[in-house]
């Protein structure tokens, strides 16, 4: 007489198979994407703003008020209109935060300033807190060259800005490729930011 094996002892192994199979299903998430984390900027590694104004300033024909002694202060230019704020966190803010949960990709500033966009094709508007109560919203479109990812930004003011993230020193400093071009800008601003993994 063959001995059939009762079904319950089998569920345990049973449990353990499906988990396996179905990893996507998983509770623990899977390892995190190394742009995340929270990123300090390195300034002195990184290019003075102020000097990316003044000079897309003056190759648009403009002229900058003069400095005595050669010294200003830091950040100067920020704090235009509301319609700015895109411009002035990617330029000014020392702190920023990435998550990715693929598609999407989370992005958070100084102050609760924060952004959301998609790496698969489609926009998204940019979750800024109280500026956006009268309708006005940003939008960032994203996609990944290789390691690199690339995002257009549209701010509130009908401008743009061109940014790429790409990772170095073996994922400890990331550097950030700026193109801003304000509406109300004749030239474009560039710059690099470099920043360190805190």
């Amino acid at each position: 007489m063959s001995h059939t094996p009762h079904p319950r002892r089998h569920w345990p192994t049973l449990l353990l198979v499906l988990a396996l199979l179905a990893p996507g299903q998983s509770v623990v998430r899977a390892q995190e994407h190394p742009l995340e984390g929270t990123w300090i900027a390195n300034l002195e590694l990184s290019d003075d703003p102020d000097l990316a104004v003044e000079t897309a300033i003056k190759a648009a024909g403009g002229k900058v008020e003069r400095r005595w002694f050669g010294k200003a202060e830091r950040g100067r230019y920020r704090g235009g209109p509301a319609e700015h704020e895109l411009y002035d966190r990617l330029s000014y803010d020392n702190t920023l935060r990435i998550a990715l949960d693929e598609p999407e990709v989370w992005m958070g500033y100084e102050d609760g300033f924060e952004r959301v966009f998609h790496t698969d094709g489609r926009s998204q508007s940019v979750g800024a807190s109280q500026h956006y109560e009268e309708g006005e919203q940003d939008f960032s479109l994203a996609a990944w060259e290789g390691e690199v990812l690339a995002v257009e930004g549209r701010p509130r003011d009908g401008g743009f800005t061109l940014e790429t993230y790409t990772l170095e020193e073996g994922g400890q400093r990331l550097r950030v490729e700026l193109e801003i071009r304000p509406r109300s800008f004749g030239a474009t601003i560039r710059m690099v930011r470099i920043y360190d993994r805190q």
